[in-house]
């Protein structure tokens, strides 16, 4: 192709907005263009390389996964979500509408319940089991702050798949071959891919786990073990580590006391900092209370102290309670990992209560919030009482120093099981650097990271909520379990870019370059453009796709275009060197000379070479 026939927009300066070099250079380049805020238009440049993104993800869950394309639609009836139950838990980043049939509409942030709607109508045996579909679609997330150019905007395009399958046996079976193919694709692209285990949040389910690339604006924290055969690396919001001992000052457990609670007067001592001057303690010994308001919340709360007027909503989906509140405790050096936290309580949110709840609950604010007055469920950290492997509660911490549920005072010789009992003993603590790992009892250290895939076991989520069964071996009506398995087509092609450029611009990976060769004649005149031209039909008719630079600009002005463009290879055609032209990879510091006539072989070797190493 000639450029006189595409085109091509550069922009030598990238918009103010734009902070990270993938928005700027997709700007600068002609790949994208914005349309609104979070809205992002891709150009014909883009499009190329979109497309070549999207057929590797094809390709690999065809022939890798084993899967099937088909194409749900964007605009999706709001009776699909109510039967699922997210009509009202996935919040505000959903956009709503009604049709001119004041029909309830939803422009699909996601696709679980359109596809399970699909197969639904269609299953009856187990013989049609495993259903393996994808889609490549647009979707619309009305996000509350879009940024980083189309890394995170409201409209975009997710590569999702999706299994139904007859049993757990089955659905691992799929989950591996996806997470096979998710290898593939990322190798093919040219990423480092981190992969790591992560909360299902609002998708639900079991088993998950993110593909991350490393990025210094990256969204998601990464817990990682830096012994390379131990390999533990994990999203923050899903990390566990190795329980360390609750140790005092001078460096002892404390043991069970016998000793009655005693309250002690604490003016002006609210922080855990404030605790440990004023007891010249260590804030191990400290349990740390937190009241939560929990939004949505699934679990069954019908036996919960405190709970019995809770508002309780039936749903097809499942009951649930829409507003409820839980106190957790954690060791005083801790923090709550709060989407631990909100699966625990299989909950859609939860967040710190306000000052006047924390009142009205607990009788004192954050501070003095005591475990054993405190009028909610008790969500108790391991750090403070662990559960044994036949069910018994173990008090972890003795002799603790906890708030005492009156504005003031904290109280002493708290003791675990004793002064009170939880609701529920779990793993809420966030994981930080220094932290040891679980499993090899490496020390943590910490990198910054995007999402670009996300794989799940959702398990009967929404096979059950939508009534989905299908006859048995037995004869019996059975629920088909689910996986979903996602990439984000427009944050992965900006992270390529993110993670190949220089102060140039692109440096793509020959895999999905919207051009593998350009052709650059010094001049479109005369021998050199009979040169240019002669090679460019060549490496055409060799299946390359190339572009032939025909513009009346200076010599300069196309060279910095089809280096901030990113083109992988660059032949320069100049009389001064006929009958010789020059050879410059992208990522080469200098050009060679090689014969004109060689030209083209040398070339279509050269893009072979490449594709290999990536297929490698």
């Amino acid at each position: 192709m000639k450029t006189s026939q595409f085109y091509i927009s550069t922009l030598r300066e990238a918009p103010s907005e734009a902070v990270i070099e993938s928005h700027k250079l997709m700007l600068r380049a002609g790949i994208t263009r914005k349309l609104g805020n979070g809205l992002y238009t891709y150009l014909p440049l883009g499009v190329r390389s979109l497309h070549k993104l999207e057929n590797i993800i094809r390709e690999e869950w065809n022939e890798t996964a084993g899967a099937l394309e088909f194409k749900p639609t964007v605009i999706v009836p709001g009776d699909l979500w109510k039967e699922s139950g997210r009509w009202e838990t996935m919040g505000p980043q959903m956009l709503k509408a009604k049709n001119r049939a004041e029909q309830d509409m939803v422009v699909s942030p996601t696709a679980e319940e359109a596809f399970t709607a699909v197969v639904r109508d269609g299953l009856d045996s187990y013989k049609q089991l495993p259903v393996n579909l994808y889609q490549i679609n647009t979707k619309y997330r009305d996000e509350i702050r879009p940024r980083y150019g189309v890394m995170r905007g409201r409209e975009f395009i997710m590569a999702d798949g999706y299994t139904m399958n007859a049993d757990d046996e089955s659905l691992d079976e799929s989950y591996k071959a996806y997470e096979k193919a998710y290898f593939r694709i990322f190798k093919r692209l040219g990423l480092k891919i981190i992969p790591v285990r992560a909360d299902s949040g609002a998708m639900g389910g079991s088993g998950s786990e993110e593909f991350m690339v490393e990025s210094p604006i990256g969204d998601d924290t990464l817990i990682i073990c830096p012994n390379e055969s131990c390999g533990y690396a994990a999203n923050v919001e899903k990390a566990e580590c190795r329980t360390d001992e609750p140790t005092n000052r001078a460096g002892k457990i404390p043991g069970r006391t016998e000793l009655p609670i005693e309250e002690v007067a604490t003016p002006n001592v609210f922080s855990i900092e404030d605790m440990e001057k004023f007891f010249d303690e260590s804030s191990k010994v400290f349990i740390k209370a937190l009241i939560y308001r929990v939004i949505n919340s699934q679990l069954d709360l019908t036996k919960a102290p405190h709970c019995a007027d809770l508002k309780r909503v039936n749903d097809p989906s499942g009951d649930y309670y829409p507003l409820s509140y839980a106190c957790v405790l954690i060791r005083g050096d801790l923090d709550v990992n709060e989407a631990k936290l909100a699966a625990a309580l299989k909950a859609s949110e939860v967040v710190l209560a306000e000052a006047d709840e924390v009142l009205s609950i607990a009788g004192a604010p954050h501070g003095f919030v005591g475990p054993v007055t405190v009028k909610c469920p008790l969500i108790v950290d391991t750090s403070v009482v662990t559960t044994s492997a036949d069910g018994r509660f173990e008090a972890v911490m003795h002799d603790a120093i906890a708030g005492s549920g009156k504005d003031g005072f904290h109280v002493k010789h708290v003791e675990p099981l004793r002064d009170f009992v939880p609701f529920i003993n779990t793993d809420v603590r966030l994981v930080k650097a220094g932290d040891k790992c679980e499993c090899c009892g490496g020390t943590f250290y910490t990198k910054k990271g995007n999402e670009l895939g996300h794989i799940f076991k959702l398990g009967h989520k929404y096979t059950k909520s939508m009534k989905v069964t299908f006859l048995g071996k037995d004869g019996k009506p059975t629920e088909p379990t689910m996986g979903c398995y996602g990439i984000g087509v427009d944050r992965t092609l900006a992270s390529i870019i993110e993670s190949n450029n220089d102060e140039k611009g692109i440096i793509w990976p020959m895999s999905v370059a919207p051009f593998q060769v350009c052709i650059v004649p010094i001049k479109y005149d005369g021998k050199m453009k009979e040169v240019a031209d002669k090679l460019h039909d060549e490496l055409k008719a060799s299946g390359i796709e190339v572009l032939l630079d025909d513009r009346g600009e200076r010599p300069g002005v196309k060279f910095a275009d089809m280096e901030l463009m990113g083109i992988p290879l660059r032949i320069t055609v100049g009389d001064k060197n006929l009958p010789n032209v020059e050879f410059k990879p992208r990522s080469a510091e200098n050009a060679e000379l090689v014969p004109a006539e060689e030209a083209c072989g040398k070339a279509v070797q050269y893009v072979k070479d490449e594709l290999s190493k990536l297929r490698a």
